[in-house]
């Protein structure tokens, strides 16, 4: 068996057999991959939201190992297990972010056993997780996908209330289609990411990053959107690789936007959004050019030839910049 294969069994049977003694929640709870028969160009590696579990990350993992990448979503620490949770009795979330730094740290060394380049990515506070290791490694991971990243709450007032309130929240969507993490928290297990998102944004400005796409929703009531913005700023001017992409409020798209089956009927979008950053090679200027030739009703692949872009360009940007008109 060749040091491949042998890494891959060994993760497979280390993973099953911990989520085996857990146990689970439900199926959905457990952790995603997929992976190629050999080592890939490209290895992917993503984290859930909050609460949730890996189902998040299946729709845009079976994409891209279709176009030919492994692909890992390993469940977070605390989450997807089953018991009888609530206010008397919590979930048994961590109390320390530093047990979700090292599970990211972990997880990296292992993606980089499976191929060249790594990309990261998460959803809310997986995306915080994401920055915040793309940060701590920029020498290691290629590019970084961050879909609604948690750095502050829409409204300033829940963030006061996150710092100071040691209750127990229930999701208002708990019995939404989809929903297979847990239904409620205490308060301050979710504070560790906020506190997290605001030393991210405080750090972005002078360390080395690595190339960012930040994903946004007009629709999305759960996150800051300035503070999205403001971290794309900040990370730009260190790497021109790096774009913003806010989906219109035509598109309805809230803040768990991966999967159709959590309510986002464009998930092809997110998708096609995703491979269109992987797979191209232009930087933020590059696209703004494109977009203005777009404006003028050139076609795209004329406005790609006209700047000799033909190379660098993925074609799923294509879908993307036609949406957004």
């Amino acid at each position: 068996m060749s040091n491949y294969a042998t890494t891959i069994a060994t993760i497979l049977e280390q993973v099953r057999s911990r989520e085996q003694t857990l146990p689970l929640r439900n199926q959905q709870c457990r952790s995603r991959f997929f992976l190629q028969p050999h080592p890939t160009a490209k290895v992917c590696l993503f984290f859930h939201g909050f609460t949730a579990a890996p189902y998040q990350f299946a729709p845009l993992g079976k994409a891209l190992f279709a176009s030919g990448y492994n692909v890992l979503v390993p469940l977070q620490p605390g989450h997807g297990i089953a018991g009888d949770w609530n206010g008397d009795n919590p979930p048994p979330l961590p109390t320390n972010i530093r047990v979700y730094q090292n599970f990211a740290r972990d997880w990296l060394q292992i993606a980089q056993n499976l191929g060249e380049k790594i990309i990261i990515g998460g959803l809310s506070t997986g995306a915080t997780l994401t920055g915040w290791l793309a940060l701590n490694s920029p020498k290691t991971i290629d590019r970084a996908l961050l879909f609604a990243p948690y750095l502050s709450s829409s409204l300033p007032p829940l963030d006061l209330l996150i710092e100071i309130l040691p209750f127990y929240y229930e999701w208002a969507n708990k019995d939404a289609s989809g929903n297979f993490g847990y239904h409620g928290f205490p308060i301050p297990r979710l504070r560790l990411f906020y506190d997290l998102g605001q030393q991210l944004l405080e750090q972005a400005a002078s360390q080395v990053n690595t190339p960012m796409l930040i994903v946004a929703s007009d629709r999305d009531r759960v996150v800051s959107h300035g503070d999205e913005k403001a971290l794309f700023k900040m990370v730009v001017q260190q790497q021109p690789k790096s774009w913003y992409h806010c989906f219109d409020s035509k598109f309805d798209i809230h803040h768990r936007m991966m999967t159709e089956m959590e309510g986002n009927e464009y998930q092809d979008l997110v998708i096609a959004l995703a491979k269109a950053y992987i797979n191209s090679e232009i930087t933020w200027m590059e696209l703004q050019e494109i977009k203005a030739f777009l404006v003028t009703k050139v076609a795209f692949e004329k406005a790609v030839s006209s700047l000799n872009l033909e190379q660098k360009v993925a074609p799923e940007l294509a879908q993307i910049l036609s949406a957004s008109d």
